[in-house]
Order: C-alpha cells, then sequence, then structure tokens
C-alpha cells in the first residue's frame, strides 16, 4: 500500500478544482511536503494562504506552464534543489475544448489541448521518474477520463488526449511493475465532474454528474490501495464490455439513447483565460 503520510507530493493544475481538493486530502493525510505546480497565480496564492490558514505550513507553489518543457524542466530541478525527490505525482492539470464538431477546431485548440493534456503529463512525469527509479519507490496518479473509453461528439480533440492519457498510463504501469520495485501507477477515469471545467454538460443517463469531494476521497483511497485503475462511477466499468460484445451500431445506439453522444451539445466550461507564464511563485 503506498503510504501518502511523510510523503512529498505534487499536484499539477493544483490551485483549483479537484486538483486542490486533493492536495488538502494529502495534507490531512501527513504528507511532509505538498507542492503546486498551477498556471495561475492568483490561485496559487489563495490556495496557499487558505492552507496556512488550516495550520498547513508545508506547502510550497510554483507558477508552472505544463505545455512549456523548458518551463517544465526548469521548475523541476528547482523542486529537486529545495525540497527533494518527489513521492507521489498527481498529473491532474488539463483543458477542455467543447461544443465544437471535429472541423471547428483551430489549429491553436488542437495543439493547446494536446501540449496540455498529454505532452504536459508525460513531460511532467519524464523529469521525476528517474528519481523515482533510483529510490526504487514511487507512485504516479494519472487523471484521464471516461471519455477516454467511449466516442464523444463535439469534444473529439479532448477525449483524443484522454484516450492517449489512458494507454500511455497503462504502458507505463507495465513498464514499472517489470522493473519489480515499489513503484506504482493508478489512473483514474471518472465521468462529468461537477466543477466549473464542465459547466453546462448534460449528464448521460446512469452516469450522474460526479461530486468533486466523492471524487477525491475515492481517488486517495485508490492510491492508499495501489488500484492500477479507477473508473466512476461505478457503471463505467461496464463501457468496455459492452464494446466488445456488441457491434458498433448497436453500442452507438445504447449510447445515444442514454444521452453520452449529446452529452457536451451545451458545454460552456470555464471563460477562456489567457495562459501565458507568469512569474514564479513558491512559498518562502
Amino acid at each position: 500500500m503506498s503510504t501518502i503520510k511523510n510523503a512529498n507530493v505534487l499536484v499539477t493544475g493544483g490551485a483549483n478544482g479537484i486538483g486542490k481538493l486533493m492536495g488538502l486530502k494529502c495534507l490531512q493525510e501527513g504528507a511532509a511536503n505538498l507542492i503546486i505546480w498551477d498556471i495561475n497565480e492568483e490561485n496559487l496564492f489563495k490556495t496557499q494562504k487558505e492552507f496556512n490558514s488550516k495550520g498547513y505550513n508545508n506547502v510550497h507553489t510554483y507558477v508552472v506552464d505544463v505545455s512549456n518543457v523548458n518551463d517544465i524542466e526548469r521548475n523541476a530541478t528547482e523542486v529537486l534543489l529545495e525540497i527533494g525527490n518527489v513521492d507521489m505525482l498527481f498529473n491532474n492539470a488539463g483543458i477542455v475544448a467543447g461544443k465544437k464538431s471535429f472541423w471547428e477546431h483551430t489549429a491553436k485548440d488542437i495543439e493547446k489541448t494536446l501540449s496540455i493534456n498529454i505532452s504536459g503529463v508525460m513531460n511532467v512525469t519524464r523529469v521525476f521518474i528517474q528519481d523515482m527509479i533510483k529510490q526504487r519507490k514511487g507512485h504516479i496518479i494519472n487523471i484521464a477520463s471516461a471519455s477516454g473509453l467511449i466516442p464523444l461528439p463535439k469534444g473529439s480533440v479532448y477525449a483524443s488526449s484522454k484516450w492517449a492519457v489512458l494507454g500511455w498510463s497503462e504502458s507505463l504501469r507495465m513498464e514499472f511493475e517489470l522493473e519489480g520495485k515499489d513503484l506504482h501507477v493508478t489512473t483514474v477515469c471518472p465521468s462529468f465532474i461537477d466543477t466549473g471545467m464542465f459547466k453546462g454538460v448534460k449528464a448521460p443517463l446512469l452516469f450522474p454528474l460526479l461530486q468533486p469531494d466523492d471524487v477525491v476521497t475515492k481517488i486517495i483511497k485508490a492510491v492508499k490501495n495501489n488500484d492500477t485503475i479507477l473508473m466512476m462511477p461505478e457503471n463505467v466499468n461496464i463501457v468496455p464490455f459492452l464494446k466488445g460484445v456488441f457491434s458498433g451500431k448497436i453500442f452507438d445506439k445504447v449510447a445515444g439513447f442514454l444521452g453520452v453522444y449529446s452529452s457536451m451539445n451545451s458545454f460552456e466550461g470555464r471563460p477562456e483565460n489567457e495562459r501565458v507564464p507568469e512569474k514564479k511563485s513558491k512559498a518562502k
């Protein structure tokens, strides 16, 4: 079982949403240090101040653009020098490009989504994984999505990024297992979570909007149990089975009836923000 107590924990996209909640939960579990990477300096400041007010003074914040390899490598070097090896990495940062058919996306829409949701996840992992291998211990938690298991009309670019994360995460898990050390990967595949990130989506039948607190509680439990994959809600577990049993046309009829294929029609999401790296901010 993985132990959060006394671990150095890093959460990307940790100044908001479930990333922030996961960070707080790790502090409550006794993490030695919580390292938060986020591109929003204002949210980082507010989150650190809030956690400090709760008595947690072991919070270190960095303004990092995970789509920028140089930004990742520079900040990773500082984390390793100032705090030490990362024992537990939550790859949570991500964006949603939705409410558009694929042909309505610009090259910038595609590049932005893939550079954050795929390249960002892999490169953040890359800069910390060598030390996990050396210390023969570490846990990587990748936030994928149930959309990595099923088509998502009006969300094709987002879904493709999560299919990629799922495939990469599972492959990395096997590489860790072949190493035969205390190295673990947990892949998380939730359906829509009731946060601003998915504002406006219409939850399909049998797949209600997930509540952030419940999601985080289950993620932390899965991490502590070294679970390899976590699908939420539990109904998501039947999707791969149904795809294997039914023909494509029949599966599409079922998914369409449940409202899966129309769930993004009313998607709004968060207001578009400028994603320009700012001056780094970290706790003293």
